[in-house]
């Protein structure tokens, strides 16, 4: 049974623009996982800028936004050997999907040269 969807949309620039002029927001954003994954590729910010608007996603899915102390560090977004991101969460985000009984994340990212865009599914049993 569907729990929530979320989806959002950002442009790279932003993102580029926060990351470059306040380095540290880095590790307050991504995890190791998601840091290492970026910054091997040729065009790093298009990858940040696709995992922020998962992060907004599952938030918006997930329906606390910012609110209930979720962390965007919480929300970690990898990719399996196949390329297929995922989503694990961790800490308060982690504590709020088993509250409401929510078992599977759906994760799907797309990034041109100058957007990113993320839509999420977060699914719970009957």
């Amino acid at each position: 049974m569907v729990f929530g969807v979320g989806v959002d949309i950002i442009e790279v620039d932003r993102v580029q623009d926060k990351l470059t002029r306040t380095p540290s927001l880095k590790e307050k954003l991504y995890t190791r996982v998601e840091i290492s994954y970026c910054e091997s590729k040729k065009f790093l910010y298009q990858h940040y800028a696709a995992r922020f608007a998962a992060k907004e996603a599952f938030m918006k899915a997930l329906g606390t936004g910012w609110s209930q102390g979720v962390k965007f560090s919480e929300i970690e977004i990898h990719n399996l050997e196949t390329g297929q991101p995922v989503i694990e969460v961790s800490g308060q985000a982690q504590k709020i999907c088993q509250a409401q009984g929510i078992t599977r994340f759906y994760v799907s990212l797309s990034h041109l040269q100058t957007k990113a865009v993320a839509v999420v599914v977060l699914e719970k049993d009957d």
